[in-house]
C-alpha cells in the first residue's frame, strides 16, 4: 500500500514506536492487508517530514513484532498480526541484526545443504566407533585430509608436524603456554584479534602491540621491540586481518620473517582467513617453516560449529610438548567433527562451501560499497567485516549505542586495541545468519548515521 500514511500525532510515544503501533492498528482495522507493500522508507520519511532513521527504526520494530518482512530488492510487506503464543523466531533467522560476530555467510542453496547433509549421514554410518576415545592429533585419514587442505596454501609438512585440534583457540592457548610463561612479553598487531588478548590475559602474558601501516606491522618497530623487550613470540593474523581486513603482502611477510630469524622469535600464525582468497600470498609457515606455528582453523572457511583446526608445528620435536599440552586440556579433538571435516574435504563439499562463501561475501561487500558513503570504511572484497573509522563528532560509544537501540550489534575498537590511543572506530560484520535483506537494511541505517551528527539522529527518535 504505497500511499499508506500514518498519523503520528495520534501517539505520544517516540515516533519510531508510533509507526510500529500504527502498522499494527491498521492491520487490525483492515486498512492494511497481508501482502500490502509499505512505502519505501525514504519516501515515507519525506511524506511525514521526519528523519529517515526514524522510519527505518519503525520498520525494524514492526519486523521484530512479526508485522512485516523485508525482501531484497522488493521492499517491506505486511505479514499480518502475530498469532498468540507463537513460537519464538528461529535463532538462525533473528529479527534483530547482530553484526558483531565475524562469521562466514551461511549457505542457503538447497543443493549445497543437501550435499552437506549427505556427508553427515555418511559419517554417521560409523557413529559407534567415532564415540570412542582416540589418540591425540587425528587419525591417519584426518591427517591425510589436513595435508590435502593445507596444500592449497603451499604447505607440504610431514604428517608428524600436523595436528588436528579442537579449534584455533585451544591451539593458541597451548602454543602460547609453551612459548611463554607468566610475565613474558608476546608481540602482536597494535589492533588485533580480541581472542588473543583474552588468551594472553589468562596466561598472565604481557601483550604488546606493534605499529602498523596498510601492509601490516612495521618490521622496524618489530626489530626495536625485539631489542628492548626480548619477546617470546610474535602473534599475527596476516590474511584479511580481524578487524582491519588488511592482508600482509608477500614482501612484508618476508621482511617480518627476516627480523624474527635475526632475533630468534617464534611466529604464531593465526591463518583463520587464509583460505578465503583464491590466490593469496604464501603463509609465513611457507616462508619461515622452522620459526612458525601455523594454525589453519576451519571456522571461517567452512563453519564455526566444526570446532576443528589444523596446526603445523615448526619441527617434529616441537610436536611432543604441544601434543602433551593440548591432551591435558582437551584430551582429543572430537572424532565426529574431525571425520565430518575429512569427509567434506575428500568429497569436494568443503571446496563448494568455500566457493559459496567467497561469492556471497563479495556480494555483501558490493552492497556495502553501494550503500555506505565513499571512503567511510576499510574492507577487502573477501573480508567478512568492515572497519569503519568514524567521522567527527561521532564517538565509538555513541555510535555503538545508537546502533544497539535499533537492534544492530557492532563492536567498538576498544575490543581490538593493544595499548596506545584507541581510535574512534567500529567493526561491522556482514556474515553469519543475517540475510542480504537484513544486511541491506542495516547498512542503510548505518549510512544515514554516518552522514549525520549524533545530535541530529538522536533528536528525531
Amino acid at each position: 500500500m504505497a500511499d499508506w500514511t500514518p498519523d503520528l500525532s495520534r501517539s505520544d510515544k517516540p515516533r519510531y514506536l508510533a509507526i510500529a503501533d500504527l502498522i499494527a492498528e491498521d492491520i487490525r482495522a483492515g486498512r492494511l492487508a497481508i501482502g500490502d507493500r509499505l512505502p519505501p522508507q525514504r519516501k515515507l520519511a519525506a511524506r511525514l517530514d521526519i528523519d529517515f532513521t526514524t522510519v527505518a527504526r519503525g520498520y525494524v520494530e514492526a519486523q521484530k513484532r512479526g508485522l512485516v518482512e523485508s525482501r531484497v530488492g522488493q521492499g517491506t510487506f505486511v505479514t499480518g498480526l502475530p498469532r498468540p503464543k507463537a513460537r519464538p523466531a528461529s535463532p538462525s533467522r533473528p529479527s534483530s541484526v547482530d553484526l558483531s560476530m565475524n562469521l562466514p555467510p551461511e549457505p542457503d542453496d538447497p543443493a549445497l545443504i543437501a550435499r552437506m547433509q549427505e556427508g553427515l549421514a555418511e559419517v554417521g554410518r560409523d557413529l559407534v566407533a567415532l564415540l570412542r576415545y582416540q589418540g591425540f592429533g587425528g587419525t591417519r585419514a584426518d591427517k591425510d585430509a589436513a595435508s590435502a587442505w593445507l596444500g592449497r596454501r603451499a604447505l607440504v609438512p610431514s604428517q608428524e608436524r600436523i595436528f588436528v585440534t579442537p579449534g584455533a583457540h585451544p591451539a593458541l592457548l597451548g602454543i602460547l603456554g609453551l612459548l611463554a610463561k607468566p610475565g613474558d612479553t608476546v608481540l602482536c598487531e597494535a589492533v588485533t584479534y580480541p581472542g588473543v588478548r583474552a588468551i594472553a590475559a589468562q596466561l598472565g602474558l604481557r601483550l604488546v602491540g606493534l605499529a602498523m601501516d596498510r601492509d601490516g606491522i612495521d618490521p622496524d618497530a618489530f626489530a626495536d621491540a625485539c631489542r628492548e623487550l626480548a619477546p617470546k613470540a610474535l602473534y599475527l593474523n596476516p590474511t584479511l586481518q580481524n578487524p582491519t581486513t588488511l592482508t600482509i603482502p608477500e614482501g612484508r611477510r618476508t621482511a617480518i620473517a627476516q627480523v624474527a630469524r635475526r632475533f630468534g622469535v617464534p611466529i604464531v600464525e593465526d591463518d583463520a582467513y587464509g583460505f578465503i582468497p583464491a590466490h593469496g600470498p604464501p603463509p609465513l609457515a611457507a616462508i619461515a617453516p622452522d620459526l612458525t606455528w601455523h594454525i589453519a582453523g576451519l571456522a571461517k572457511c567452512i563453519g564455526a560449529g566444526l570446532r576443528t583446526a589444523y596446526v603445523v608445528v615448526p619441527d617434529t620435536r616441537a610436536g611432543y610438548p604441544f601434543a602433551a599440552a593440548l591432551r591435558t586440556a582437551n584430551v582429543m579433538s572430537s572424532p565426529l567433527t574431525a571425520a565430518l571435516a575429512t569427509r567434506w574435504i575428500e568429497d569436494g563439499t568443503a571446496d563448494t562451501l568455500l566457493r559459496f562463501i567467497r561469492a556471497e561475501t563479495q556480494a555483501r561487500q558490493t552492497l556495502a560499497g553501494d550503500i555506505l558513503p565513499a571512503g567511510s570504511f576499510r574492507a577487502d572484497p573477501l573480508s567478512f567485516n568492515l572497519w569503519i573509522e568514524l567521522p567527527a563528532p561521532w564517538t565509538r560509544s555513541a555510535f555503538v549505542g545508537h546502533m544497539r537501540a535499533t537492534g544492530i550489534g557492532v563492536v567498538a575498537s576498544d575490543a581490538f586495541t593493544v595499548g596506545g590511543t584507541v581510535s574512534e572506530a567500529v567493526r561491522v560484520c556482514l556474515g553469519g545468519p543475517a540475510s542480504r535483506a537484513q544486511i541491506r537494511s542495516a547498512l542503510d541505517f548505518i549510512a544515514h548515521a554516518l552522514e549525520e551528527s549524533p545530535e541530529v539522529v538522536s533528536a528525531v527518535m
